[in-house]
């Protein structure tokens, strides 16, 4: 298993930015996928953005692109989200996994970090 610890959340106004990061633990990321997906207050939790860290290949959800990249560090075993012209619909509890077998299922979470962005 993996342990995951996400961090840089905050409190941003309407098109600042802010970068996730996310620290994994453990076990190399190598070989896997890692995903960042919110939930918003009273919604389900959303897929925001992936990257498979081997390739460096990303997709990001039609409401993100352009605005956010996902990006990994092999060294720190980190992922990151950089998040630009942030909307305040843009507000959730951030949250990355980890699809260490590479087949489409992320069992491994963390503990989840706030982004509220104010209009």
């Amino acid at each position: 298993q993996v342990q995951l610890v996400e961090s840089g959340g905050g409190l941003v106004q309407a098109g600042g930015s802010l970068r996730l990061s996310c620290a994994a633990s453990g076990r190399t990321l190598s070989g896997s996928t890692m995903g960042w997906f919110r939930q918003a207050p009273g919604k389900e939790r959303e897929f925001v953005a992936r990257i498979r860290w081997t390739l460096g290949s990303t997709y990001y959800t039609d409401s993100v692109k352009g605005r956010f990249t996902i990006s990994r560090d092999n060294a720190k075993n980190t992922v990151y989200l950089q998040m630009n012209s942030l909307k305040p619909e843009d507000t959730a509890v951030y949250y990355c996994a980890a699809d260490l077998g590479n087949n489409g299922s992320y069992g491994s979470w963390g503990q989840g970090t706030q982004v509220t962005v104010s209009s």
